[in-house]
């Protein structure tokens, strides 16, 4: 019987492309990856100007786990560029940063959302995306003309759609996020709500950071002769980052982490392995 189930394991895991320790192996790096990056956040709400040279000799650490750090959680400097700063708007419900204490553990455990602007045709599209911190899938999409409350609603309907809802959603406080019908919405299917400190864009560099890769591969907007074709093309791209594009922090595309991450899941679980 021992030698039945060892061979299916052994099997399984040479499918997966995995090692077999990875079953009862739990890596310690990710954990001090996560810990370190609470850490540098923790600077940056102090010193926003920092970067990576300036946060390792505060934190009196090599400067190369630092930038490796903030590159993994797309962290960086907050740089006005010479504009002028905007007044923090009253915001009338704070909601603490939960990812300074929580890290994503499994699938649909953490999700995280923004929204970024596309010039195209003298105007502006909206891009919502919603995020997953542990597999870094893009779970929820919605494309807008304009970026009132629907744009950020529909990623997020979309997401809880097709997935279960998260424990966490993180986003920052932008007054899509603060409209009391997207607050209704979460509070309705039972999610904590985390924010990202007021003035702390850092703090959600995750959406950040996969905006800045989305924008390479998308290519110049101005190409599409009609919003439909600019519209299927990012389709299109967030179907490719998700399914074909190897993502840098897990070296395969996020579905492929998920589908592995849940295959070991539930072989721990048949086998009782803790």
């Amino acid at each position: 019987m021992r030698e039945e189930t060892a061979v299916t394991k052994t099997l399984l895991t040479q499918k997966l492309g995995i090692s077999l320790r990875s079953l009862w192996y739990k890596p310690k790096k990710p954990d001090r990856d996560w810990k370190l990056k609470c850490r540098i956040e923790e600077v940056l709400r102090e010193h926003p100007s920092y970067g990576s040279r300036r946060i390792a000799l505060h934190l009196k650490m090599n400067r190369k786990p630092i930038k490796r750090v903030m590159n993994l959680f797309g962290i960086k400097a907050y740089r006005r560029r010479g504009q002028k700063w905007k007044k923090t708007k009253n915001i009338k419900v704070i909601y603490p940063n939960l990812l300074m204490t929580e890290c994503p553990l499994y699938e649909n455990h953490i999700w995280v959302s923004d929204f970024t602007r596309l010039p195209f045709q003298g105007k502006v599209v909206y891009v919502a995306t919603v995020e997953d911190l542990f597999t870094r899938k893009i779970v929820g999409l919605s494309v807008y003309t304009n970026h009132a409350v629907g744009l950020v609603l529909s990623a997020f309907m979309n997401a809880i759609h097709d997935h279960a809802r998260p424990v966490i959603f993180h986003s920052d406080n932008g007054s899509e996020y603060n409209a009391k019908v997207f607050i209704e919405a979460l509070e309705t299917v039972g999610v904590m709500i985390s924010r990202s400190a007021p003035g702390c864009p850092w703090e959600n560099g995750y959406q950040e950071s996969f905006y800045d890769k989305f924008k390479v591969d998308l290519g110049d907007p101005a190409r599409f002769k009609t919003l439909g074709e600019l519209v299927l093309a990012i389709y299109q791209t967030i179907w490719q980052y998700n399914h074909t594009r190897i993502h840098s922090a897990l070296k395969i595309p996020p579905v492929q982490f998920a589908l592995q991450a849940a295959q070991i899941y539930h072989l721990a679980n048949k086998e009782g392995v803790q």
